[in-house]
């Protein structure tokens, strides 16, 4: 049993036998609002239809999605609903779509993880591939660290229910991460438009906090180069801007030759006197002042 609080027990109900990242992760969601209410809770791990009934969650399981009482499964035939972006939705998706801005605490943020992580493993669940193979392999995704979890055949089976458990706490610190990851996001995006908006020179935006993500640049089209102080160890980076979130090319590059230089011999080529780094990827650079970070930017832009 899992859960807080002296209040009725809430039963979260959901197959019993082998999980994957679906179940797993809408367990994990539910048990994340339960908490923030103080509500006391337990799980149960069966597909034996009367006591599916008493569920007040029921999810991955019974065959029916109805929201308003709770219930989220996507098997049954028609499936569940589909996405605007064609992804049909899985117990997790279904979970998250009614309880996600709560929990998350906004519209925005509930999004962002969505995009991130709930649709992608409602993809996988629904067997709709989102990564085109190029090599014999495959990414490592978060669905693979789940089924790491799982009992293989010469294993005790008998111990599946526990482990289960064991991961959705886990995986429920995740989320937990993931939603404070997607609120900073939220207000980065605010603090640097404000910062965009009043910028002089949009070529090149100069933040006094390190948010210089890269999603977030989409959309500025003026903007190549972000300058930014690194909390790591207190100099100041400097970033190119992708031409889009979906791809690693830049707008600008860092001039060819920097690449992979430090000190001394970035210092030489490029005038900037406390100029540290370039990496050889030419999409970051270093110094060890604002000011040099400015100049190292200013030079790239006019290369």
């Amino acid at each position: 049993m899992l859960g807080l609080g002296k209040k009725t027990i809430k039963k979260l109900i959901t197959h019993n036998g082998s999980f994957h990242a679906d179940d797993i992760f809408a367990c994990a969601t539910l048990s994340l609002m339960l908490e923030k209410k103080g509500e006391k809770f337990e799980i149960i791990r069966t597909r034996d239809e009367e006591i599916i009934k008493t569920g007040d969650y029921v999810f991955d399981v019974g065959g029916v999605y109805d929201e308003e009482s709770n219930k989220f499964d996507h098997h049954q035939k028609g499936g569940a609903g589909v996405r605007e972006n064609g992804i049909e939705y899985a117990s997790f998706g279904l979970v998250w779509k009614k309880y996600g801005v709560g929990l998350a605490g906004s519209v925005e943020a509930a999004q962002i993880i969505d995009d991130k992580l709930v649709a992608p493993i409602d993809a996988s669940d629904n067997g709709i591939n989102l990564v085109e193979k190029k090599y014999d392999i495959y990414p490592y995704t978060i669905e693979m660290i789940i089924n790491a979890m799982r009992p293989v055949w010469n294993e005790d089976v008998s111990m599946v229910d526990e482990i289960f458990f064991k991961s959705v706490k886990i995986f429920e610190s995740i989320l937990k991460r993931e939603i404070i990851h997607a609120q900073s996001e939220v207000e980065a995006k605010k603090k640097l438009m404000n910062v965009y908006d009043k910028a002089k020179n949009k070529s090149i935006l100069v933040l006094e906090n390190d948010f210089a993500h890269h999603k977030i640049f989409d959309d500025l089209t003026e903007t190549y180069y972000v300058v930014f102080p690194r909390r790591s160890d207190g100099q100041w980076g400097i970033r190119t801007v992708r031409k889009g979130f979906k791809t690693f090319e830049n707008k600008k590059d860092f001039p060819r030759e920097w690449g992979g230089l430090t000190n001394n011999e970035l210092q030489k080529i490029t005038g900037v006197s406390d100029a540290v780094f370039c990496h050889r990827a030419l999409f970051m650079a270093v110094a060890k002042t604002k000011e040099g970070a400015i100049k190292l930017a200013q030079i790239a832009l006019e290369s």
